[in-house]
């Protein structure tokens, strides 16, 4: 019985470890319709990125992140930088 709690706890702790993180990102202004391609292929080329995905009306990217990766609030700043925005902030959830 021990060993099974064990286990279980040892299987519990690897997932929340290994899990990915969703980051959204909401900017000064709205991403068009026509930028969401700019967008998307400059956040694709970062290798921890699963996904980005638009929220017109929020102002906000959402990036999945791959499980166990991330990117630091200054990489993503710079990023949408680069996209022609600025961020105003950075919500992140496991």
């Amino acid at each position: 019985m021990r060993y099974a709690v064990l286990i279980a706890l040892i299987v519990l702790s690897l997932g929340a470890v290994a899990a990915a993180e969703t980051i959204r990102i909401i900017v000064n202004e709205g991403i068009c319709h026509s930028c969401t391609k700019n967008v998307e292929t400059i956040f694709r080329t970062q290798p921890q990125v699963e996904t980005v995905d638009f929220d017109f009306d929020n102002n906000m990217l959402t990036i999945q992140m791959k499980p166990g990766q991330t990117l630091g609030d200054a990489k993503l700043e710079k990023l949408v930088s680069n996209a022609g925005y600025t961020v105003v902030r950075i919500v992140r959830q496991r």
